[in-house]
């Protein structure tokens, strides 16, 4: 290799073991090498090979080098250019995915329309390809067709792709009632801490899901005796966690009462599709669901979910970073109300459309018009709730946000166990963020934004975060190895680059 390329593949190393939080002698010790080895490996000062390339690219969980592989990995951008025109919001990734995991539901087609064409959802597909459903794209890529198989092959699950996401948790529901007994394996995703999967497991212990986990499994096995007799309490308001209890009640032979469930807006999508299923869900938008199970479910539906709200956050804060004047089309007002009306408080100017519905019929859209404005931090701090507060994935876009108003803001991820951590790689950009704990963060703005060349973080909101800071920055900014975001968001780069972004894909070696 040329000296030019071990001092560029050090950095990655550097880069990677730094977001891991290891020092060189953690690594060194991974590897089985000396602490002096690795400080020469992040110089350039030592030739090295693809096979410990791979070990280390294993050891710190990142992917170092792609070989065979032709998707993007890397983003060049040149900042400091203003956005203009309209963009419409695509499709809601979290929904996406909870649909495709309720096809299990289903006996017959299922047709879902415009789909996120994203990593998440190719890591679903795979899975149940695998297990023996099959699918296609259809309607010039636009749409999903899903046929499942009489019988599901569990056996022959593809595990790779299962953990690489952690929508995989939400087969359980599903599962429950096609088989006595199956494997899965652990639940993957973005790195944001323990994630515990026990508020899971008490709401479908209710339904007679016993889960036993070893070997990098969950050993599941159902006692058909065991009834919900009584209203199920979720022990945490959590999106997936309400989804899943969904799943479960939407086949069993009775009344399910939910309480403390999300109402958030890809469980409405959710209730929205079983419904479509011939499932009767009452007190949609609510804490309190309660599902008519049906047994049997065999029909062809055909349905199409709503746009996301975090995807149309991250347009606006694009608008909002770049001091841009930008509309963004078809915004679900209704998860994204809280968050305007903080950024009105703070100063942003912005017109909204009179409202009009989504192609599902229930979900509220309206365009929103961004133009550039003088933001003040807010008085109060950013923190999410529950739906209907502020979202907690739009948490990380008030970050990017307050870095560009006048004043100290407080941002309170309380949620995640270190994902205000990730907000500081802003500071590699020029961004004034001091973190106070695991979890808050003080972000002191206006901000003079500077090029960088770094890593992207393994969290999908502060990526994106990264990306819209490199937006505004005078210079030519690289992002490294961002499949992260493409887990989320659907050619985002060639979108904004339709807005009057400048963005490069491109792979190192």
């Amino acid at each position: 290799m040329s000296d030019d390329y071990l001092v560029r593949i050090g950095k990655l190393i550097r880069d990677a073991r730094q977001h891991r939080g290891w020092t060189q002698t953690q690594l060194a010790e991974a590897l089985g090498t000396s602490q002096s080895a690795v400080n020469r490996i992040e110089r350039g000062n030592q030739n090295i090979s693809l096979e410990m390339i791979a070990r280390i690219g294993e050891a710190l969980d990142s992917e170092i080098v792609s070989l065979g592989y032709a998707g993007p990995m890397h983003l060049r951008v040149v900042g400091g250019r203003r956005l203009s025109g309209a963009i419409d919001v695509k499709t809601s990734k979290n929904a996406c995915v909870a649909l495709l995991c309720a096809s299990l539901l289903n006996k017959g087609r299922t047709v879902l329309r415009r789909v996120a064409r994203i990593e998440e959802v190719y890591r679903l597909l795979e899975v149940l390809n695998s297990i023996g459903v099959r699918t296609r794209w259809i309607n010039n890529g636009v749409d999903l067709e899903l046929v499942p198989p009489a019988e599901l092959e569990m056996a022959a699950i593809d595990a790779e792709a299962a953990v690489r996401t952690r929508s995989i948790i939400m087969f359980l529901g599903p599962l429950l009632h096609r088989m006595d007994h199956f494997k899965l394996p652990y639940a993957g995703g973005c790195d944001l801490g323990t994630r515990t999967i026990e508020p899971h497991m008490i709401a479908l212990r209710r339904f007679g899901l016993d889960i036993a986990a070893t070997e990098g499994q969950y050993h599941a096995q159902v006692d058909r005796t065991v009834r919900p007799d009584r209203p199920i309490v979720l022990t945490e308001r959590g999106d997936t966690v309400t989804e899943n209890a969904l799943l479960a009640a939407a086949r069993y032979d009775g009344v399910t009462v939910i309480r403390n469930a999300s109402s958030n807006y890809m469980v409405q999508d959710l209730c929205f599709f079983l419904e479509a299923l011939g499932v009767k869900v009452e007190g949609i938008g609510t804490t309190t669901l309660t599902v008519h199970g049906v047994p049997n479910i065999d029909v062809d539906v055909d349905y199409s979910p709503s746009e996301d709200p975090v995807e149309a956050m991250s347009l606006l804060a694009a608008a909002v970073v770049t001091e841009s004047e930008l509309t963004v089309r078809r915004v679900p007002i209704e998860f994204l109300e809280i968050e305007l009306a903080v950024l009105e408080e703070m100063g942003l100017d912005h017109d909204r459309s009179p409202e009009y519905f989504a192609d599902n019929g229930r979900t509220r859209l309206v365009d929103l018009t961004v133009r550039p404005s003088k933001l003040e931090a807010p008085i109060d701090k950013i923190h999410p709730m529950p739906f209907p507060g502020l979202n907690i994935d739009n948490v990380p876009f008030f970050a990017a946000i307050a870095a560009v108003a006048q004043g100290k803001t407080l941002i309170h991820d309380w949620v995640y166990d270190n994902r205000a951590i990730y907000l500081t790689d802003l500071n590699r950009l020029g961004g004034r963020l001091q973190l106070l704990d695991p979890h808050r963060v003080l972000v002191e703005g206006p901000t003079r934004w500077r090029a960088a060349e770094m890593m992207c973080p393994p969290a999908l909101r502060p990526a994106v975060v990264v990306l819209l800071a490199m937006m505004a920055a005078e210079g030519t900014s690289v992002l490294r190895n961002v499949y992260v975001i493409n887990r989320g968001y659907e050619d985002l780069a060639e979108r904004l680059n339709s807005i009057g972004a400048q963005i490069e894909i491109f792979r190192d070696i």
